[in-house]
């Protein structure tokens, strides 16, 4: 893990993110990369009327100074910084801020989101979560030194997610963590049998080339499931593969993995299938 972008709005939830990130790089030698998303659309750029050139630079260089003053934190000593402003909030600029400094990992602050407000606007770590092509590890709360011990990582067991797996696998080795996967068991159509779910998983981990244990949780939802099972292990850390919807194909079916992370207090990390 050579490189961890953490996009900042100067929120608190930012800050916990960083300080994460920060654990992190201090454990795994990595730099961070400080992402700072201003919203001057295109007009306000390029117009000759009514705004100037140096109404522009003049916000940039404010944001640049409110950033530095936001950089310069005791926990952030001995770990390699560089901080990036962007123009626009566009989210899927991060994937091509990721693949140019070949970062391994997004760590993002989250608030959540509830109701309405998520089905019409969702949250920031949502959209990130959507367009990341990197795992992205959403964090709510403050965790002053974050260690994983127990990593909880849920799928459907289909070979789709085979490669976010693997990156989750790598991930616990990493960290030195614990994997404990689980398959959720929910009733209606997708309900198995006990014989037919081990079969699923055998077939999986027969494929992954893994020997890995795996606990069959029943619940009323697979994302009450993954938070239920979380809770009763105590993790630490919960991953996820994530289809990264987008358009309408998002708004009616959704991402389980978007759902999570947003709802979770748990660390959520994502795994783009």
């Amino acid at each position: 893990m050579k490189t961890i972008i953490v996009p900042v709005d100067f929120s608190e939830q930012s800050e916990y993110a960083l300080k994460v990130a920060a654990s992190l790089a201090h454990k795994q030698k990595a730099e961070i990369l400080v992402l700072h998303m201003l919203e001057l659309n295109e007009a306000m750029i390029t117009s000759t009327e009514g705004f100037h050139p140096e109404q522009t630079v003049f916000l940039l260089k404010v944001a640049e100074k409110r950033l530095n003053e936001f950089l310069d934190k005791d926990y952030l000593k001995g770990i390699k910084i560089t901080p990036v402003i962007k123009h626009f909030k566009v989210f899927g600029e991060v994937n091509e801020i990721a693949e140019k400094h070949n970062a391994a990992l997004v760590v993002m602050g989250s608030h959540g989101t509830d109701g309405l407000k998520e089905i019409f606007i969702g949250s920031n770590a949502e959209k990130v979560v959507r367009f990341s092509e990197v795992p992205v590890l959403v964090v709510k709360n403050e965790l002053p030194d974050f260690k994983i011990d127990d990593f909880v990582f849920a799928c459907n067991f289909k070979s789709e997610s085979l490669g976010a797996f693997q990156k989750a696998r790598d991930f616990a080795s990493r960290v030195g963590a614990k994997l404990h996967m689980v398959y959720i068991n929910t009733p209606g159509d997708n309900f198995l049998s006990n014989n037919d779910a081990h079969e699923k998983i055998n077939k999986y981990l027969e494929m992954a080339g893994a020997g890995q244990e795996v606990t069959i949780y029943n619940d009323y939802s697979v994302e009450k499931g993954v938070l239920n099972f979380s809770e009763s292990m105590n993790a630490d850390l919960i991953g996820i593969p994530t289809h990264g919807r987008k358009g309408l194909s998002h708004f009616f079916m959704g991402s389980i993995g978007e759902d999570i992370a947003n709802h979770s207090k748990i660390p959520v990390m994502t795994f783009k299938i």
